[in-house]
């Protein structure tokens, strides 16, 4: 088994290592121009250069769970695209979009400003019962955010493309379901494969449908979000505020809106981090499944996008 190791910004000497030791007698490379044919790849944002060489690849292994950059690439003929099932990122996730959602509504972050301010006072609590969570997307990760914000006695509603039963989850889909799941809804997640059908998606006419004083959190990526509909929704009252994860530049450039607006929260992409062991641990398994002819998770479908 010849395996070749293509990921942009990412130290290869422990991956090649925890896949040796995972997979004895395969040979594994970091690729370079002109390398020999591989029969897997593991890549993270490769060029083009890379897919037009290596023709003969059976699989490429993402290390994110998006796979959209990669899907805008010609890829080699008949090459399954598989991405990480979870490898550690759901309970990730689960804490980034909990902490979001309590921080908003517990009020902690007027609190903060309070404290820095030198003041001392309190606010009156808020019902659980007006702050409805509308999760977008009920994959791996959407699912595992769900049932984690029902935990704490959220009322939790979750949209999806096609029909989904997730337990403490009032559940929409389809375009049909889309704009009862918003009206529905006081907090929205999104956590949406990023698709042509799925870019902009949140945009002044959905954030519009979203009970007054709503909640924008962004863990998927920055092209579902149309930046200035959302600044004019909060300026005008009806959105309340932020917490965004994902840009349509990353980093952000200095001198945007986001970075000194006081009442959005940005993170530097950091919601859910590639784990690599996990990640190495379920990589190795799949190829080796591959390699007995047998039939593994997480294949991507390119005409869906995920």
């Amino acid at each position: 088994m010849r395996i070749t190791f293509c990921c942009a910004d990412t130290k290869a000497e422990p991956w090649l290592q925890g896949l040796s030791a995972a997979l004895p007698g395969a040979d594994i490379t970091v690729w370079e121009p002109g390398a020999p044919q591989a029969d897997y790849a593991v890549v993270w944002a490769p060029p083009q250069q890379f897919m037009d060489e290596q023709r003969g690849l059976k699989a490429l292994f993402n290390i994110g769970a998006g796979v959209d950059a990669l899907l805008k690439l010609r890829l080699p003929p008949g090459a399954l695209v598989v991405r990480l099932d979870d490898a550690g990122m759901a309970v990730q996730m689960a804490e980034y979009v909990c902490h979001a959602v309590i921080r908003h509504f517990r009020e902690f972050d007027a609190y903060e400003a309070d404290m820095a301010a030198g003041r001392w006072g309190y606010r009156k609590p808020r019902l659980r019962s007006d702050f409805a969570v509308g999760v977008m997307g009920l994959g791996v990760l959407g699912e595992r955010v769900a049932r984690a914000l029902a935990h704490f006695d959220f009322p939790v509603n979750g949209w999806s493309r096609s029909p989904k039963a997730v337990d403490g989850v009032r559940a929409f889909h389809g375009a049909e379901g889309f704009n009862d799941f918003l009206g529905a809804s006081r907090v929205l997640v999104n956590l949406l494969p990023l698709t042509p059908e799925t870019q902009d998606i949140i945009n002044g006419d959905t954030l519009s449908r979203l009970q007054r004083g709503g909640y924008v959190i962004n863990v998927a990526r920055g092209a579902h979000l149309v930046e200035e509909d959302l600044l004019a929704l909060i300026d005008n009252g009806h959105i309340a505020g932020a917490t965004l994860d994902v840009f349509r530049t990353e980093p952000l450039p200095a001198g945007h809106a986001f970075w000194n607006h006081p009442r959005i929260t940005i993170t530097p992409h950091t919601s859910a981090r590639t784990l690599r062991d996990e990640s190495i641990a379920q990589i190795a398994g799949k190829m080796a499944a591959l390699q007995r002819g047998e039939a593994v998770a997480g294949v991507v479908n390119p005409g869906r996008g995920y």
